[in-house]
């Protein structure tokens, strides 16, 4: 695996993505991954937003129209105050190159559109690169929910992002673009 940031597209995921979608939420997520199910409901569900990351550019070529592999897919709730990140996942092969940067960016970047107060999240407290991910985009750690994530009985740290305080556009102090790990 190399750790040359990759070239993504994002897009709306469509009910043409379940079956990739779900593959990846195998790999990732096992035993806990979401259902087909679950993820019909929770894409028709109230103030949901999402989108997957697909091969584009020099990493596309070759591939004919039709045929870029999707590598990501995150979502988001908003419910009128704050907004929630549903879920966010990366192809492990593609993990480390930039898709989950983008993807974060992208539910930060709605989040604000959307005027939420703050962005909220859960993750595993084993999971060092999502961790990272989230310091470098200014998430401050809430608390820690006990055995969150089941059937492993995985621990989490609940997170937040305030969106009141304007983004810093200096460089350096807040990751947009570029390479780095995924969640």
């Amino acid at each position: 695996m190399t750790d040359r940031p990759v070239s993504v597209r994002l897009r709306p995921l469509v009910s043409s993505d379940f079956d990739r979608v779900l593959q990846l939420e195998h790999e990732l997520f096992g035993p806990g991954a979401w259902t087909y199910g679950m993820l019909a409901d929770e894409l028709a569900g109230l103030g949901r937003w999402y989108v997957v990351a697909e091969l584009d550019g020099p990493d596309a070529v070759g591939l004919g129209p039709g045929r870029r592999p999707v590598v990501g897919y995150a979502g988001l709730w908003f419910d009128g105050d704050v907004a929630q990140v549903m879920t966010i996942g990366t192809a492990r092969e593609y993990q480390g190159r930039g898709v989950g940067r983008r993807l974060l960016q992208a539910l930060v970047d709605r989040s604000r559109q959307l005027r939420a107060g703050a962005l909220l999240l859960e993750v595993a407290v084993d999971n060092d690169s999502a961790l990272a991910l989230y310091g470098q985009f200014g998430f401050e750690q809430l608390g820690l929910r006990k055995r969150y994530y089941q059937p492993e009985g995985t621990d989490a740290y609940t997170m937040r992002l305030d969106l009141s305080v304007p983004e810093d556009p200096s460089p350096g102090t807040r990751a947009t673009t570029g390479a780095g790990g995924a969640a």
